[in-house]
């Protein structure tokens, strides 16, 4: 996850205070777990990576099998669960299981499309204390209902951002952009803003799943570069003026690249600075800072691999999973530099990306260290980003 708003918040204040914030790099005491709990959904979206339909899967997780895979995950000091799915409201022991996981001082997160949080759910959620709830947007109206595949969704999910909202509830609005909806994130942020949303998660569309059956849909570069623009801007704006809204990215890690060119052209004298920061931060972390549990139990570098088993938490602890590097594709996952070919290879801010998301690599060419397909950057443009400042431009209002 690529987070613009720390960013941005940096740099505001290196123009207020005269100096850069030192970098603040610590390693993660474990992966942030994604965990799929369940695999039905009410809905049938067309960028599922898990394929979900509304009938029951064979063979999940029981609830003690949870607990004992919390057990391990805590013992193995993972700080966070992102409780998934599916549609992760439909399994009857979720909220035992959040309740579980937040005694236990897990950070817990719920990810849902929210049509199925009305006031006496919201109650439940808010009780529960979930640190932070993500409602699933694609776009207005019927851009949305499209998307999801059911008349009225985007009605249901606005009502629980709204219900969930006035209870308190932490609450992003998370959207995945292709190039049937690249023209709803203005919409998108307006709406975010106008109904008080604390953060916007924006995710490139991964091939994966449903995501990977419609890759050839995907969103052209120069609408993704536009969207950064807008992204950047915005995010620089409620930096500057000391809003505290979130503006997040996924599933792309050139976008740290894009915000070093970004900064070479507004606040060039902040350009190195920021590039020992993103370099510290080191782009994707599938495989090391990452993990997902499918509602099966197996085990996958993240949610867009699951066709890469690494193992099952029914066989194997969770820990001892992770820890091993006998499987090909996570050995070279936690390499630095990972065993990369071609054009991310010689990339000039491969420090910085990582090598991207390999999964794009991997569904396009089936050699998962061949150039990321998902790269926005003409060489061009990184080697422009990477180097010393020139002349600023002026920032966005």
């Amino acid at each position: 996850m690529f987070r613009i708003s720390q960013y941005m918040r940096d740099l505001a204040a290196a123009e207020r205070d005269g100096a850069y914030p030192a970098v603040r790099h610590t390693r993660p005491s474990g992966p942030v777990v994604i965990w799929n709990l369940i695999r039905r959904c009410n809905l049938t979206c067309k960028h599922c990576y898990a394929l979900s339909a509304d009938h029951d899967y064979a063979g999940e997780l029981s609830t003690a099998e949870v607990f004992t895979v919390m057990d391990d995950l805590k013992a193995y000091r993972v700080p966070v669960l992102i409780l998934s799915g599916g549609e992760p409201l439909l399994r009857p022991d979720l909220f035992e299981i959040a309740a579980r996981a937040k005694a236990m001082r897990f950070y817990v997160g719920l990810s849902s499309n929210g049509t199925l949080i009305d006031a006496a759910m919201a109650d439940r959620v808010a009780a529960a204390a979930f640190d932070y709830v993500g409602i699933s947007l694609d776009g207005i109206g019927a851009v949305h209902d499209r998307f999801r595949r059911q008349a009225g969704a985007f009605d249901a999910s606005l009502g629980a951002v709204r219900e969930l909202l006035a209870r308190d509830v932490k609450v992003g609005l998370r959207y995945t952009m292709t190039a049937l909806n690249a023209g709803e994130l203005p919409a998108l942020l307006r709406l975010m803003r106008d109904e008080g949303a604390q953060k916007f998660y924006f995710s490139h569309l991964n091939y994966a799943g449903r995501g990977n059956i419609h890759r050839a849909k995907d969103a052209h570069f120069a609408a993704t570069r536009e969207a950064m623009d807008l992204l950047f801007d915005t995010a620089w704006a409620d930096a500057h003026a000391g809003i505290d809204r979130e503006y997040v990215t996924g599933n792309n890690d050139a976008d740290g690249v894009y915000l070093l060119a970004w900064v070479r052209q507004r606040l060039p004298r902040w350009h190195g600075a920021l590039r020992q920061h993103l370099q510290a931060w080191g782009g994707n972390a599938s495989g090391v800072a990452v993990a997902n549990i499918d509602n099966l139990g197996v085990v996958h570098p993240d949610t867009m691999w699951w066709h890469h088993s690494l193992g099952s938490v029914r066989e194997r602890p969770f820990s001892q999973i992770w820890a091993d590097e006998s499987d090909a594709l996570m050995a070279g996952l936690k390499r630095r530099p990972r065993p990369l070919q071609g054009r991310c290879a010689d990339c000039a801010a491969l420090a910085v990306c990582g090598g991207n998301t390999r999964v794009r690599a991997q569904q396009t060419s089936g050699n998962p260290w061949a150039p990321d397909p998902g790269c926005y950057l003409d060489d061009d443009e990184i080697e422009r980003a990477w180097a010393g400042a020139e002349r600023p431009l002026p920032l966005p209002a």
